[in-house]
């Protein structure tokens, strides 16, 4: 199974990325030692190119972001919604562009009230572009992160086995 992550956040290396690599582990096939996914994609690193359509390089991680058979786009919440830096890429991709991934919606915040921006939100963007997103998106709050395994955990518990079922089809 590849697994690619793409993180919305202006911040490098941000606790928003964190929670993304966290979720990418927890799906990854049993017996895998749990290290990085096989794309990692934080977006901070090309905030300067991001509206350059023929940015040759963003040209090459949007396709293979929508290679991967599990894509985990995470962002923080900004004004009860994601980033416009994870819009912008996710603008990259022309209709259907990521049929055939399984999306995994990942939203950090400060407090448990947007905790729908994730279902009302960035869900139904990546169902816009074709992909499967068969299960409830992750929604973290900021008080959860000292305890990240235990919240990406208890997702996970319900998450993963829809995925890996979305994933045999």
């Amino acid at each position: 199974m590849r697994i690619a992550v793409v993180t919305g956040n202006p911040k490098p290396a941000s606790r928003t990325h964190s929670v993304a690599l966290a979720v990418a582990a927890a799906l990854a096939p049993a017996g895998d030692s749990g290290g990085p996914p096989d794309l990692v994609v934080d977006l901070a690193e090309h905030a300067s190119r991001l509206f350059d359509w023929s940015d040759p390089e963003l040209t090459r991680l949007t396709a293979e972001v929508a290679a991967a058979d599990v894509a985990v786009f995470a962002s923080p919440t900004y004004k009860a919604a994601y980033t416009g830096m994870l819009k912008a890429f996710l603008d990259r991709y022309g209709s259907n562009g990521l049929a055939g991934t399984v999306a995994v919606p990942v939203m950090t915040g400060g407090w448990p009230g947007h905790l729908l921006a994730v279902e009302v939100h960035l869900r139904p963007v990546l169902v816009e572009l074709g992909a499967t997103v068969p299960a409830r998106g992750l929604y973290v709050t900021e008080p959860e992160l000292p305890a990240l395994d235990g919240a990406v955990g208890k997702w996970a518990e319900t998450a993963a086995p829809l995925i890996r079922r979305a994933l045999a089809r």
